[in-house]
């Protein structure tokens, strides 16, 4: 037994030294990390509850992120010694702050200064339209018009902004005009009601006699559309378009309806005689002695014609003002 006392007594020193040794390498092997710390405020030094701070460094450490208490302050710790940190905060509605290069010491706490975060400033950019640009818009969406969604209602405008159209603008509308379906559709429906009553232009009946007619109608109104939308207007610097009023006293849009086919605005915003569609009318009319029958040509063809389609348009432009308006489809976003 005594023996065995010895032994442990003459052990003893040698498990402490060993325990005092271990405990050494252990403290040696475990790396000791330091911790980041900062309160954010503005420029005022008004705290900034909930900034975002993020520490960054490199791989494989890569980022680290923590949130602002309500008080402002932020801390990051078990951070690595001895590596190259960044510190980048930024809060809603402040721009960012970014630290310089950071090395931390083992066992080091950094309390960084008051990091004052600056008020945002707001990029604003202002895309100014040339007027161009603003009457290819209107036309686009004056192309999309339509009375109950079929027969084509391009030539009225219900924009208060009044924006001159170009030339190629005008002779686009034009064309777009007389080649729609619905206008092919209308001129075969009024070659149907004279080829039924016989009336002039006295062209025979049977198939053939409707194709004439046919051809007759869609030929006066595509050279009344081209001349007097297009070609006219382009030349004069006159808008073809019809102006919705929508406003004032019956009597008012009554008589600006009734003077439209006489006064149309200029490209330079001032009202004047309409010379681009009585002109069209005239023009056009003159034209039906080139293609209708030997029987029914001559001067008083022309002046008839010529009425009868600037009374269409006076009875157009009334219906534009009192009735259309509620039945004409147009582009979602378009002004009334």
């Amino acid at each position: 037994m005594r023996f065995f006392v010895f032994i442990l007594i003459l052990l003893s020193p040698l498990s402490l030294a060993t325990h005092v040794l271990y405990g050494q390498q252990l403290a040696a092997t475990t790396p000791q990390t330091a911790v980041v710390a900062g309160t954010v405020t503005d420029s005022d030094g008004a705290l900034i509850p909930g900034a975002s701070v993020t520490l960054t460094g490199p791989s494989p450490f890569g980022a680290r992120e923590v949130t602002a208490s309500s008080d402002g302050h932020f801390v990051i710790d078990n951070i690595p010694a001895g590596i190259t940190l960044h510190v980048a905060v930024k809060a809603e509605g402040f721009g960012e702050w970014k630290s310089q290069d950071l090395a931390l010491a083992p066992g080091q706490t950094l309390e960084l200064p008051p990091i004052q975060l600056s008020v945002a400033v707001v990029a604003t950019s202002v895309s100014a339209e040339t007027i161009e640009q603003i009457a290819t818009k209107q036309i686009n969406a004056e192309e999309h018009q339509r009375v109950l969604g079929i027969v084509p209602n391009f030539y009225v405008t219900y924009d208060r902004q009044f924006v001159p159209m170009t030339p190629e603008l005008k002779y686009r509308l034009a064309w777009h005009t007389a080649t729609d379906a619905a206008t092919f559709g209308a001129n075969a429906f009024l070659a149907g009601i004279d080829q039924a009553d016989g009336a002039s232009p006295h062209y025979r009946q049977g198939l053939a006699g409707f194709g004439q007619r046919y051809g007759a109608a869609y030929a006066g109104t595509f050279t009344d559309v081209m001349i007097g939308g297009g070609v006219l207007p382009a030349v004069l610097h006159q808008d073809p378009r019809y102006f919705y009023q929508g406003t004032g006293t019956k009597k008012s849009r009554f008589f600006h309806a009734v003077e439209a086919p006489f006064v149309a605005k200029g490209d330079n915003g001032h009202w004047q005689p309409n010379y681009s569609s009585i002109g069209g009318d005239l023009v056009s009319s003159s034209l039906t002695n080139l293609y209708y029958p030997r029987q029914d040509r001559g001067p008083g063809l022309v002046f008839r014609g010529a009425l009868e389609i600037t009374g269409t348009r006076v009875v157009n432009t009334l219906a534009q003002e009192f009735v259309l308006r509620h039945f004409t489809k147009r582009e979602r976003g378009s002004t009334p």
